[in-house]
């Protein structure tokens, strides 16, 4: 899990991303977490985390763990329920700033739907404060949103294996551009991003509060596996994206499609690399692209 969560300042740290805690000390197994108390759940509550101190030291480095003991059997952990909660009072500033990119909360999970890369997070945050300031328990069933509320909820599915979980989303992230979704360890382990660390889903808002919601069905999961693909652009004048689709072609970074829709009544080019192999691969060849010296490009899954 490489999602970037870096804030400059004390105010982005609290807003934006996990609080920098209390001095560090070795867990079970062997990486830095916060000093904290066992609750009678035999997770974490987080004593007396300093949120003068910087983050950076800690979110900078890009390795993660999974618990250096036996983990409790996620199978047996319960999924959320959603309901009406306020907003938190932290981590819903909008818009807000991070590592160079401006990000809108939205004002509820209604009608959120989308997919992408999602990755986890777990031993290196466990016992932290969240955005919202919340303890971060890498056994809960939560994530991590660049712009669903603070709490809300959301049905996550890996379009790989058809395996759905229910989480709570009380933090931002992840800042890395080409992840739509954060899970918790607990999470990522219930549908199948752990061990491997990415996969592709479909995340789903739920609107506790709009009367007669159920909750939304798992995604539908055809027999093919799903497609990564890389949107360069989407351009009114067929000009400009045969011009970007030929540079791109030139390149040699795989399969250059231009492909034709409509967006609010108006009918755009959209010029795409792949289908490519996995996630590095895309994390790969975003690289190239912005190299290039064009836009990076947006993660699609279809």
């Amino acid at each position: 899990m490489r999602a970037l969560r870096a804030a400059a300042m004390l105010t982005a740290v609290l807003l934006l991303a996990g609080c920098g805690g209390a001095k560090p000390k070795p867990s079970r197994g062997g990486s830095a977490q916060a000093s904290y108390r066992t609750t009678a759940s035999g997770h974490g509550d987080s004593l007396n985390d300093d949120l003068s101190q910087p983050q950076g030291s800690r979110y900078r480095d890009s390795s993660d763990s999974v618990p250096g003991g036996p983990p409790p059997d996620i199978s047996k952990l319960v999924e959320p329920v959603p309901k009406v909660e306020p907003h938190s009072l932290y981590g819903n500033k909008s818009p807000y700033t991070v590592l160079g990119q401006t990000y809108r909360v939205l004002p509820s999970a209604r009608g959120y739907d989308e997919r992408g890369i999602a990755s986890f997070y777990g031993n290196k945050f466990h016992g932290y404060k969240t955005s919202s300031l919340e303890t971060y328990d890498m056994y809960a069933f939560t994530a991590a949103s660049k712009t669903l509320p603070l709490p809300s909820y959301a049905r996550v599915t890996n379009l790989q294996n058809g395996k759905s979980v229910i989480v709570r989303i009380n933090d931002r992230g992840p800042f890395h551009e080409d992840r739509v979704i954060d899970l918790s360890y607990a999470a990522a382990v219930k549908i199948g991003v752990w061990p491997k660390g990415t996969g592709l889903v479909e995340v789903r808002g739920i609107d506790p509060g709009e009367p007669g919601q159920e909750l939304p069905p798992p995604a539908v999961v055809s027999t093919g596996h799903p497609g990564i693909y890389l949107q360069v652009g989407a351009f009114s004048d067929a000009d400009n994206a045969e011009r970007v689709a030929q540079r791109l072609r030139q390149a040699q970074l795989g399969d250059v499609r231009v492909t034709e829709t409509e967006v609010n009544g108006r009918r755009v080019r959209r010029v795409r690399v792949g289908p490519l192999a996995d996630v590095d691969s895309a994390d790969r060849v975003s690289a190239q692209i912005e190299g290039m010296g064009l836009p990076r490009p947006q993660v699609a899954v279809d």
